[in-house]
């Protein structure tokens, strides 16, 4: 080969090359890298939402279509099923309550919130007449839990009395909400009330802020960025993630992410945003300061494996999967430190 097509040769091979890799780079996010699995053995429907007692390294995961919370050993890697909570109806919420050493499940089923002894699993006492509760969030400054249930409220409610001492109404169910630590707010999703975020004032127990989503709707997961005032929001017409300013409720960003959204969580440490829906993967997002965000690409999980946990503590992301025909019933674990990756 002559010297002049030996040089273009080169020259077309690298383009080709290069052009290759940086496809291939795409689609593999660089610090979310698959570590294992916690198999969970007869475990059967949809899951819902987790909590963690991470000092204790223990998973709290409701198993909705189970009637069951399956408790999950963090100590051993990556992790092993080693109790479960059984006798509930359609648990979709749970909170690790620290100070009081105890675990609350909201029941969609019957409309109650459980309480368990957080070392033995024996159940301590109930609140009911929450109809369709759903998530739950807890103030442990002031040791309070808030639940979300029924046409639109939240409840407050004293976990060592295990009694509502408040209600506060609001235009529609609530889907996810986070407490903020700096101040008195909440931030509910609504997306029956004209896919809505409201804004709840802890002190006075009362919607103070009604902030419409413009370019999306069914939104359903949240996540707070306290530090820079952004709250993040899941939606699935069409399958965006939303950037909110929490000081003005204007949307500052708006990334593609994965369909059937119904978890977000943000890695401080690593400045990524991890959205886990039921299409099957996790979209990361890469957060380049608090208005500027971009997509670095999916990792795929498994058809269903809606909801998820991210762990700072431990670097770790928890995705549940449910059990559909050969596909087992687990929880994957993801490493979100880039080791390896």
């Amino acid at each position: 080969m002559r010297p002049a097509a030996l040089f273009l040769s080169a020259v077309l091979t690298c383009a080709f090359g290069c052009a290759a890799r940086r496809v291939a780079g795409a689609d593999a996010p660089a610090g979310l890298r698959e570590v294992g699995s916690v198999p969970l053995p007869g475990v059967e429907g949809r899951f819902d939402h987790f909590a963690v007692d991470a000092e204790g390294k223990r998973l709290f995961v409701a198993a909705l279509g189970n009637d069951t919370v399956e408790v999950v050993d963090l100590a051993p890697n990556p992790g092993r099923q080693a109790g479960t909570i059984k006798g509930l109806k359609k648990p979709a919420g749970v909170a690790f309550l620290p100070g009081l050493n105890r675990i609350a499940v909201a029941s969609g089923g019957d409309g109650k919130c459980r309480f368990y002894d957080a070392r033995t699993l024996a159940r301590v006492g109930e609140v009911g007449g929450l109809d369709d509760a759903d998530n739950v969030r807890y103030d442990a400054a002031k040791r309070l839990l808030y639940v979300g249930y029924g046409g639109g409220a939240l409840a407050v409610i004293d976990p060592a009395a295990m009694r509502v001492v408040a209600e506060v109404k609001l235009p529609a169910h609530p889907e996810s909400f986070r407490l903020e630590t700096g101040g008195p707010r909440v931030f509910v999703n609504v997306p029956d009330a004209n896919n809505a975020v409201v804004v709840v004032d802890r002190d006075k127990r009362a919607v103070v802020a009604t902030w419409r989503l413009k370019g999306a709707g069914a939104n359903f997961p949240m996540w707070l960025d306290e530090p820079h005032r952004r709250l993040f929001v899941g939606c699935r017409r069409p399958a965006k993630l939303l950037v909110l300013d929490t000081q003005s409720g204007a949307t500052g960003a708006s990334v593609d992410c994965v369909g059937d959204a119904d978890d977000v969580s943000y890695d401080e440490a690593s400045k990524r945003v991890y959205v886990t829906g039921g299409d099957g993967a996790v979209t990361v997002i890469e957060q380049l300061d608090a208005d500027h965000y971009r997509s670095a690409g999916e990792v795929k999980t498994a058809p269903g494996a809606r909801t998820s946990l991210f762990v700072p503590e431990l670097h770790r992301l928890y995705v549940a999967v449910p059990h559909r025909g050969a596909q087992r019933a687990e929880i994957k674990v993801f490493d979100t430190t880039g080791a390896g990756s």
